[in-house]
């Protein structure tokens, strides 16, 4: 029978990605079965509970505690994972390293410690986000809330009054943001130039800059907005102010907008910001109709037309390689939401039906003939783990079940570098394939530059070795994807 372990160290946080990772580690030592460290939280113990790891111990913490959460074969394995997350945690930093030195505790103190800064990164647990960015616009920073599960009211709340202030709140959820040439959570290392883009996106906003710095373009700044801000409810508020923003700011020639569909509403105040704005514009909302567009804004409909838009270029697709096409269906397994939205836009536009709600696309694994395109990086599949972004555990179970059907024409995969990503996702996809071989294409796009820590090309050629066929962007990926299908 499994033992339970929990201890709580109250008031004690750490950041959600190092808790990821460190729990990832501790799962992986023999006898345990699964392992947490979260916040105390309402939401993170349900998930423990869900899983099995909240013990007594645990059910009795506050969202600023530290649960550490063990499920192991037996109690000796249980202690033994125990003691060392708990060493871990306790370990002491080097002396005279840069991680040693003072680092401030809140943003009042943190201020006089670095006052020239306009800006500040927030990532708490989220019931914590609000307050910690009101201090911060109230203080005269802008904000970029890295943090989820805030309450759709607070963000509303909190971005009127940041409005009012002339503050922008960049979130919460905004895992991407360029700003000034620096690359903030999710992001790729692009050339300073002349476009501004403004992304509800995150992976939206990586794919359009890396294509735009592949064809030798740069940007001026990336300002993500968060996931919701295009909803009725907010009302774009940070869409429209940083489409103010840009239109200020010489050094953007050019502005481009990314989202999913808003309600009529906020689109028509959008498009109207975009039209008055004195630039060429571009806006792209993924999977939106041909909408009635101002003069001096193009409409695109993939990331890909987006880029090439802001370049003045044509979609030059990439010619599919030359194998037989089989019959089956498609799967699609994505770390990006919006790169899966890419795909489905493309595989919809030539006619074929698409599952992509988790609940539909899994009734659908079993079926032949079906386009199943999942994006794990969604609520769903992360609940307790990292992002696939940061650690592919996750996409790489789903690609090994793939591999072992015989009824699929081919599987489509991204893969998204830059900073906050894994290390080598193109070496943990090769040793998948490795350990399950078949003879289903696998496609794929890189979505990164060469300039990333883990390199376009090194990431590319891997890939190719273990037999990956790597398209130039998500977008010729899927339709490689679909020209491999009889």
């Amino acid at each position: 029978m499994s033992v339970v372990l929990n201890e709580v160290r109250k008031g004690f946080y750490l950041d959600s990605v190092a808790l990821m990772r460190l729990s990832r580690s501790i799962a992986a030592r023999e006898g345990v079965e699964e392992a947490a460290l979260m916040m105390g939280s309402p939401a993170n113990r349900e998930i423990m509970a869900d899983a099995g790891l909240l013990a007594a111990a645990g059910e009795a913490t506050g969202g600023g505690d530290l649960v550490i959460a063990i499920r192991a074969a037996d109690t000796a394995a249980a202690q033994a994972a125990l003691d060392e997350a708990k060493a871990i945690l306790d370990a002491p930093t080097a002396r005279g390293s840069a991680s040693a030195a003072w680092r401030p505790r809140t943003i009042r103190a943190a201020i006089p410690a670095l006052p020239g800064a306009n800006l500040a990164l927030i990532s708490v647990p989220g019931a914590f986000a609000a307050a910690e960015a009101r201090k911060a616009i109230r203080r005269g920073l802008h904000a970029m809330i890295f943090s989820d599960n805030v309450p759709l009211s607070e963000e509303i709340d909190l971005k009127r009054e940041a409005r009012g202030l002339g503050r922008l709140v960049m979130g919460p959820d905004c895992g991407t943001a360029i700003i000034g040439g620096t690359a903030l959570a999710f992001a790729n290392v692009v050339p300073r130039g002349e476009i501004g883009i403004v992304g509800a996106s995150g992976t939206g906003i990586q794919e359009v800059t890396c294509q735009i710095a592949q064809m030798g373009g740069g940007i001026a700044h990336a300002i993500g907005t968060g996931g919701r801000d295009l909803k009725a409810e907010v009302g774009g508020i940070t869409t429209l102010m940083a489409i103010d923003a840009l239109s200020a700011d010489p050094t953007a020639k050019r502005i481009v907008v990314i989202g999913k569909p808003p309600g009529d509403e906020v689109a028509a105040s959008v498009l109207d910001r975009l039209g008055t704005c004195g630039k060429p514009a571009i806006v792209c909302f993924m999977g939106a109709e041909a909408m009635d567009i101002p003069q001096g804004v193009t409409q695109t409909f993939t990331l890909q037309e987006t880029a090439c838009a802001a370049m003045g270029r044509p979609v030059e697709p990439v010619a599919a390689p030359e194998l037989q096409p089989r019959k089956g269906g498609l799967v699609g397994l994505f770390s990006g939401g919006t790169l899966c939205a890419e795909a489905q836009v493309i595989l919809r536009n030539a006619g074929h039906s698409v599952a992509s709600n988790a609940p539909i696309a899994r009734a659908c694994r079993g079926r032949t003939g079906d386009c199943v395109m999942l994006d794990l990086g969604d609520d769903e599949f992360t609940q307790g783990r990292p992002h696939p972004m940061i650690d592919p555990t996750v996409r790489e179970t789903y690609l090994a079940e793939a591999l072992g059907r015989d009824d699929l024409a081919a599987i489509l995969v991204d893969v998204v570098i830059g900073y906050g990503a894994h290390s080598d996702p193109a070496s943990e996809m090769a040793g998948t394939l490795a350990a399950h071989p078949s003879d289903t294409p696998v496609v794929c796009a890189v979505t990164g530059t060469e300039a990333d820590p883990q390199s376009l090309s090194r990431q590319t050629e891997r890939l190719k070795a273990a037999g990956v066929h790597v398209a130039p962007s998500n977008a010729d990926a899927a339709r490689w994807a679909l020209a491999l299908r009889d």
